[in-house]
């Protein structure tokens, strides 16, 4: 059995994208992917047992192209850390169809634009436009992900571990709002 990678990331808070952008560069970042939207639907099933398990079962949509995710549990710490197995399809929504037909569900749409940033090896920053919100995501080795915290000026006090998922749900609470979908209008 292939083994995954394991996705070790945190999320920073910023004010807007021209001020993450800004961050970014000053801290010697460079684009390597331009700014593209992403659709995003979490599969579940009917009792929702993956997120009962801390699991997430994930197909990307980015012009057309879709990629199948799934998350293993978050092991506790700073950082998130969690199992990552990836895997790139042609049709987005063929591949939808399969997981229903396999007896998964849409549980929750999500959309961001994200561009996609490197420095030096190790990791890469992205600069997530969200409807809840703008956010750097590093994601790298643990040691990566601090100093490059700390070049952007950030400390620990500021990592966000959470999922957009989580962060929706606490936003929609906060806003005092009936969750539903994290999506532009």
């Amino acid at each position: 059995m292939p083994h995954g990678k394991r996705e070790i990331e945190i999320k920073l808070r910023v004010p807007d994208a021209a001020r993450g952008r800004r961050l970014l560069r000053a801290a010697g970042f460079r684009v390597s992917k331009p700014r593209v939207f992403e659709s995003n639907i979490v599969f579940d099933t009917p009792e929702l047992g993956l997120r009962t398990a801390g699991l997430m079962l994930r197909v990307r949509d980015v012009k057309g192209r879709a990629t199948l995710t799934y998350k293993g549990p978050v092991k506790a710490g700073k950082h998130k850390n969690r199992e990552e197995l990836e895997i790139d399809s042609g049709d987005p929504g063929m591949l939808a169809a399969i997981l229903e037909r396999l007896g998964f569900q849409p549980v929750f749409r999500y959309e961001k634009f994200r561009t996609e940033f490197h420095r030096d090896p190790g990791g890469e920053a992205t600069l997530d436009e969200t409807p809840i919100g703008v956010f750097l995501e590093l994601e790298g080795s643990p040691r990566w992900i601090d100093r490059a915290a700390r070049r952007l000026g950030f400390s620990e006090a500021d990592y966000v571990i959470e999922s957009y998922g989580r962060l929706y749900f606490d936003w929609c609470a906060e806003q005092r709002r009936k969750p539903a979908h994290m999506v532009f209008r």
